[in-house]
């Protein structure tokens, strides 16, 4: 039984696929962050540089890869397609798994996808120095790595107890030559006002973005990045879905549900948004799926209202599912699921009904990533563990109903630097929050 299904080199995408323009009702704009009134696209020119405004606000459908990009891309791209055989005796399931494995990248993750784009035109707009945030260290190790690569300075405000919890994903970080620091920090005023109210502040991504925004606009030649949530990171991501649109073809099937994890929604837009395009072509009806933590439950628990992308609210402010900004996350180890609010474009497609959402405790998707790695071999992420565990229960409900399903969903990366986590959870330490 053939499990794998490869691509060439030569099957690269050409082009990110733009879901703005296909949405049945427009996305509501952002507002800025003062006037609350539309923002004009030069209000974020003192963050981003213009060729990448140009993108989080295109109404092209296709947006061309630049063959630089491609070619970096070729150092792991295209990504296997997995049929996980192994997993289904396990749960006796009469379901097909399938599973697009991203951590085959150098940084383990789907976040090299943006990051190396996003380097790409920073450095043919003059940029010298990227500022950013990280939660569990994925987004922060692969813009390292895309910095150094295109030669700019690269400085990282770690969530600290991430920082605390995963020292090994700040050494890659090292290792590819980028500062890091745990937020809240002493190097910025917002952090040192943060460690003056709670000295021993574990951190949140909300925090960590308002000091990667406030190094950007003191810093010259420095330009913010953004490794989730915005138009522009979710249209880089869709390299995932659209070779796996072939590779299902390759595989002779074709999915019925469609799963990835859901922290600020770039990994689960990146497989998911291409499936969407089908769906509105009219091709076929297909269940897609967000799942996140009980811990952040943003999607089914949050709030769909206009509400700012950092606590110290100097991001615009976007119509998006919310906790709140002000909201601290527990200290759950999928890090990069710490996060009150989610991407607009996903919220928008929940708001549509062309996507669904669920939630899950700590203690039940490790069980479902142990099972997993004890059958397929890769030790998921604990953020891609959260899609394994929705993965889990509708093999469950096909094996009880006996209906045969196709099921997909994203492996977003490898949890070889989580190690700590799953120690935790295998000497019964792993509490649910």
């Amino acid at each position: 039984m053939q499990t794998r299904f490869d691509l060439t080199q030569a099957d690269i995408p050409k082009q990110w696929y733009n879901l703005l323009p296909d949405f049945p009702q427009p996305l509501p704009p952002p507002l800025h962050p003062g006037t609350k009134e539309p923002l004009p696209p030069e209000a974020l020119e003192a963050i981003f540089p213009k060729n990448l405004i140009q993108q989080e606000m295109s109404p092209e459908r296709w947006i061309e890869i630049p063959e630089p990009v491609r070619d970096i891309y070729a150092l792991w791209r295209p990504t296997p397609l997995m049929r996980a055989v192994r997993f289904e005796q396990a749960l006796q399931t009469p379901a097909h798994i399938y599973y697009k494995y991203e951590g085959a990248s150098p940084a383990g993750s789907h976040k090299v996808n943006t990051a190396v784009p996003q380097a790409y035109y920073n450095k043919q707009a003059g940029t010298k120095r990227l500022a950013s945030e990280t939660g569990a260290g994925q987004w922060g190790s692969s813009l390292a790595l895309a910095c150094k690569l295109f030669g700019l300075e690269c400085n990282v405000y770690m969530v600290k107890v991430s920082y605390q919890q995963k020292p090994y994903r700040r050494m890659l970080m090292h290792t590819w030559g980028a500062t890091v620091h745990p937020s809240p920090s002493d190097q910025t005023e917002y952090g040192r006002k943060m460690l003056a109210q709670d000295p021993h502040c574990a951190g949140s991504l909300g925090i960590a973005i308002s000091e990667a925004i406030e190094d950007t606009v003191k810093t010259p030649n420095t330009k913010y990045s953004l490794g989730s949530v915005l138009n522009h990171v979710c249209l880089h991501q869709t390299v995932i879905g659209e070779e796996s649109i072939r590779q299902m073809e390759l595989a002779g099937e074709e999915p019925d549900v469609i799963f990835g994890c859901c922290g600020g929604g770039s990994n689960f837009a990146g497989l998911a948004f291409p499936f969407i395009r089908r769906m509105l072509e009219g091709k076929k009806k297909y269940r897609l799926v967000g799942v996140e933590p009980s811990a952040c439950p943003t999607l089914t628990e949050g709030e769909l209202r206009y509400d700012f992308g950092d606590t110290a609210e100097t991001t615009p402010l976007m119509m998006m599912y919310t906790l709140g900004h002000n909201f601290m996350p527990p200290s759950i180890h999928a890090g990069g699921l710490r996060y009150h609010g989610m991407s607009p474009m996903v919220s928008h497609a929940l708001k549509l009904g062309l996507i669904e959402a669920e939630a899950y405790h700590q203690t039940k998707v490790f069980e479902a990533a142990t099972l997993f790695a004890r059958t397929e071999g890769i030790v998921p992420a604990p953020e891609s563990a959260h899609a394994i565990a929705g993965v889990v229960k509708e093999a469950n409900q096909a094996r009880e109903s006996g209906q045969k399903r196709v099921i997909l969903f994203n492996l977003s990366g490898h949890g070889l630097l989580d190690l700590s986590a799953y120690e935790t959870y295998l000497t019964g330490k792993l509490q649910d929050v």
